[in-house]
């Protein structure tokens, strides 16, 4: 008689049952997750004891919910401006409801419905809101518009990092109306842009502000003249290396980041524990503002420059000084000073540099404008060290430099 082994089976069978209960579990799991929609048509109860926090052209609603099972979201309708109505919906599991983009700061009304997962809808509750000043307004009434170097400047706070369309603009004579530039799309707290190209003549200039629902600023205008500045003459300038510069990579030496092409080759350096690349600009000359085209596909990324100083000096031919590292503005080594020390800006769609968006790139592909500070003295030659790379790299590489100033 053959013996039988209980133990085994045992095993075995304990196994079976679990792989069932498993089985039917997640059938069950599976039917529950499509459950989308209810044939309970009970109308559900209103939401109660509502509270409003008021803030920058927003609201926010708490609220106690109704006590009913098939409740699935509570829904705000309420009209943001004279031409467009917004919707919000908030979840069953929290008692909060956010609502925005109102245009102006006043009184509103705010539909409060309770919804069962049948789509019913409970008695509608009126709330009233009254947001303070949007961030849109308060942003564009608070600009500090000043002459610059060949243009004007637009500088002003947005605490809320509210997402946000500046728009800039230049009275033109001939068609008796403004010249409107791009956009300047920014989500950071702190905002600095500016117009370009001007001749130093009274110009006037003026500035409003766009929100992400559609709502518009009244425009600022201001006239003012703009300081004198011009494009510095590459023809003139010339690599002035020092021992100390960082290696080349072959065919990509530092004169081709100020010869006047967008295209490759531009300077590309080796591994080296300080990255420099030293010119002399063949004038004596006073900086005002610089634009850099960093090395396309990456712009985020690799080898391109992310924080950077600039070093210049007065001197006939300058010597190579050991340069501290981390050093302040008006820093003094050797024949070199400290003219400003730089970073690039982040994504500004505000995205992590390596999930930029096609805009983001955009941003940087046009160049990106850095200004030199005001007490930044005139110099003949200038170090450019790069500090840091998006990839955190020991090399570098980087297309093109337009320098502005005015001859000293």
């Amino acid at each position: 008689m053959k013996k039988i082994n209980y133990r085994k089976n045992l095993v075995f069978l304990t196994l079976a049952v679990a792989l069932v209960t498993l089985f039917f579990a997640s059938c069950k799991t599976e039917e529950n997750s499509f459950q989308a929609v209810s044939d309970d048509m009970t109308k559900p109860g209103p939401v109660s004891n509502a509270k409003v926090e008021n803030i920058n052209g927003a609201a926010r609603i708490t609220y106690s919910l109704p006590n009913s099972k098939n409740l699935l979201y509570v829904l705000a309708r309420y009209a943001i401006n004279d031409n467009r109505t917004r919707e919000t919906k908030s979840s069953y599991y929290t008692d909060t409801i956010m609502v925005d983009g109102f245009a102006r700061e006043k009184d509103y009304d705010v539909t409060l419905y309770a919804v069962s997962r049948a789509n019913v809808m409970s008695d509608p509750v009126v709330v009233k809101v009254h947001p303070k000043t949007p961030n849109y307004i308060a942003v564009n009434t608070a600009f500090n518009i000043t002459p610059d170097f060949g243009g004007a400047s637009f500088f002003g706070l947005n605490p809320n990092r509210a997402a946000l369309s500046v728009h800039l603009l230049v009275y033109n004579d001939k068609t008796k109306s403004f010249d409107e530039q791009d956009p300047e799309y920014v989500s950071s707290d702190t905002i600095d842009v500016s117009i370009r190209n001007l001749n130093p003549v009274p110009y006037k200039v003026g500035v409003y502000t766009k929100d992400r629902f559609g709502n518009t600023s009244d425009t600022v205008i201001k006239t003012l003249t703009p300081l004198f500045e011009t494009l510095l003459d590459k023809s003139k300038m010339a690599t002035y290396r020092l021992p100390s510069d960082a290696p080349i990579y072959p065919g990509w030496d530092f004169k081709y980041f100020f010869d006047g092409s967008l295209g490759e080759p531009g300077w590309h350096t080796l591994s080296s524990p300080r990255t420099f690349g030293t010119m002399s600009l063949g004038v004596n000359a006073k900086i005002s503002r610089f634009v850099i085209w960093q090395r396309p596909n990456e712009y985020y990324g690799y080898q391109n420059t992310r924080k950077f100083t600039f070093w210049g000096s007065t001197k006939t031919n300058p010597a190579d000084s050991p340069l501290p590292t981390g050093s302040a503005e008006g820093t003094v080594a050797g024949d070199w000073v400290n003219l400003g020390n730089f970073v690039f800006p982040n994504p500004p769609s505000g995205l992590a540099p390596n999930q930029a968006n096609d805009a983001d790139k955009a941003f940087v592909a046009k160049g990106v404008n850095f200004k030199m500070p005001r007490t930044a003295q005139p110099v003949k030659y200038l170090r450019y060290e790069v500090t840091q790379t998006w990839g955190g790299l020991d090399y570098v590489h980087a297309l093109e430099i337009n320098l502005y100033g005015s001859v000293q």
